[in-house]
């Protein structure tokens, strides 16, 4: 159980009903004597920063004589003194380089300078052993949460000039409105920090249009990757491959445990801490009927032999980037007849999209292809009673019962990555290399499904790579994951010996 909050109200939400942290002028005095000396040791500047300022002049071209505030946001209550583990917004993050060791409460700020822009990182300097703040502040006092940076050596990381964030709110909330916004129009993102949209946005009638094109204009940025984001999905993989691994070998202890799901998630959780940040986003791991839920992450339930396991997971590295990888195998090692069928129909549907995946093509082309696989098959089945053309028709689409998701997301530093983009830029935008998306189709026959035969009812299948567009084609990032039937069938067989 962490310790109780301090009784110095220094900042909002404080409590003050439980704590006998002493504040009297003696002890401020005691506390702030005796310390060593502390050294600053400048990092040399981290493998993003030259990406990170590549990123920001490309950002800085769009908008001449605009000021552009990016927030990394702030921290989120949990309950009354507890707060949830921090994650720097994504475009914070995409143009400073800075990932999980982000500061709550940075604002990056892009200020007008001719053409171009004058970038300044601002955010809280440290405080020094002999102020209030060190021991008495639970949020960022270096007693409660460790050491933080100093201004100097962040500029040194990530190759920025910073300021400290009370020079930012005299900005913001002292000058007067005609010298700071007037000459120089401003946007910001608002679901970032709410707070700072407010102050942006009470200076400016058209706040709100601005603030929404300038999210759209760093979703569409985001589109093509560059050479070190690259780099990162391809750890990520990596990463989440082991992850996977991982629950193979521990499927015997967990089969038919009565929160078999929930082990699962745990065992995959721990590679993700291991190897990266966290996991990208809440695992799906879906046993048995669980697994014609699209979203199961309620992650309770057991895993019975004769049930497939849908795992839907992702690592998510210290620079944010995830994976989002799923596999469906079967938890007695072997598909049942039915299982079989039905997996290698999408499977089918899985490679006939990346057939098609290429430079020069559209988005939804992938999806196209894939669902013409998936209208077929259950056109052969009986499942649909229309031939396959019918079923293909706009007005139509009876396969879709069994597939309500889209085919392919983009993905980066966000599980569903650049997803502001405008539909001509990324549902209807061509291919280009450094783009990189999932294609995941599936089949989700749901249990009181009455269109479907009994044998089918309650299976649920999909299967999820992670694509590169490259110059030449398209390449798996995720390939080395068993994904046909025999495969995973080894695969299960090998890791439990």
């Amino acid at each position: 159980m962490p310790p109780s909050e301090t009784t110095v109200p220094l900042h909002a939400g404080s409590s003050t009903n439980r704590s006998t942290t002493p504040d009297s002028e003696y002890f401020r005095k005691y506390i702030g004597q005796s310390w060593a000396t502390p050294v600053e040791v400048l990092p040399p500047p981290r493998e993003q920063a030259a990406f990170a300022a590549a990123r920001r002049s490309r950002v800085s071209g769009l908008y001449p004589g605009v000021r552009l505030l990016v927030p990394a946001g702030r921290l989120k209550q949990r309950t009354n003194d507890m707060m949830y583990p921090f994650r720097a917004h994504s475009a914070f993050a995409w143009l400073t380089g800075w990932g999980s060791d982000s500061e709550p409460g940075a604002v990056l700020v892009f200020e007008p300078a001719g053409d171009a822009h004058e970038v300044t990182l601002y955010f809280r300097e440290r405080a020094g052993r002999g102020t209030d703040e060190f021991y008495a502040n639970p949020e960022i006092g270096e007693f409660w949460i460790g050491p933080r940076p100093s201004l100097r050596q962040v500029a040194t990381d990530l190759g920025l000039q910073t300021r400290d964030i009370a020079d930012l709110d005299l900005l913001m909330h002292l000058g007067p409105a005609e010298e700071s916004t007037v000459l120089h129009p401003t946007v910001t993102i608002p679901e970032a920090d709410p707070e700072l949209a407010d102050i942006v946005g009470s200076r400016q009638s058209d706040a709100a249009t601005r603030n929404a094109n300038f999210v759209r204009d760093l979703s569409e940025l985001r589109l093509v990757k560059d050479p070190y984001e690259v780099e990162q999905l391809r750890k990520a993989v990596a990463a989440t491959a082991v992850g996977f691994s991982d629950v193979m070998a521990e499927l015997p202890r967990i089969r038919g445990n009565a929160r078999a799901e929930r082990l699962i998630d745990g065992v995959f959780n721990n590679r993700a801490r291991a190897e990266g940040n966290t996991v990208g986003y809440n695992t799906i791991a879906a046993a048995g009927p669980h697994s014609c839920i699209l979203h199961w992450t309620q992650n309770n339930g057991p895993a019975l032999n004769g049930d497939l396991v849908l795992l839907d997971a992702g690592v998510e590295l210290d620079s944010y980037y995830t994976a989002d990888i799923t596999r469906t195998f079967p938890v007695s090692g072997t598909y049942s007849a039915a299982q079989r069928k039905v997996y290698e129909a999408v499977l089918g549907a899985a490679d006939a999209a990346f057939a098609v995946a290429r430079p020069g093509v559209r988005f939804r082309d992938i999806h196209d292809a894939a669902m013409a696989v998936i209208a077929r098959a259950t056109v052969e089945w009986g499942v649909v009673t229309v031939s396959v053309e019918q079923a293909l028709e706009e007005g139509n689409q009876q396969h879709r019962r069994y597939m309500v998701h889209g085919t392919s997301h983009h993905l980066g530093l966000d599980v569903h990555d650049c997803a502001q983009a405008r539909r001509e830029m990324y549902l209807d935008g061509i291919l280009e290399p450094g783009m990189v998306f999932t294609i995941e189709p599936g089949l989700y026959f749901q249990p009181d499904d009455l269109t479907v035969p009994d044998e089918l009812r309650g299976i649920g299948v999909r299967i999820e790579d992670n694509i590169l567009v490259t110059a030449e084609g398209a390449e798996n990032l995720s390939a080395a994951i068993p994904r046909t039937a025999d495969d995973i069938e080894v695969w299960i067989q090998q890791s439990s010996t």
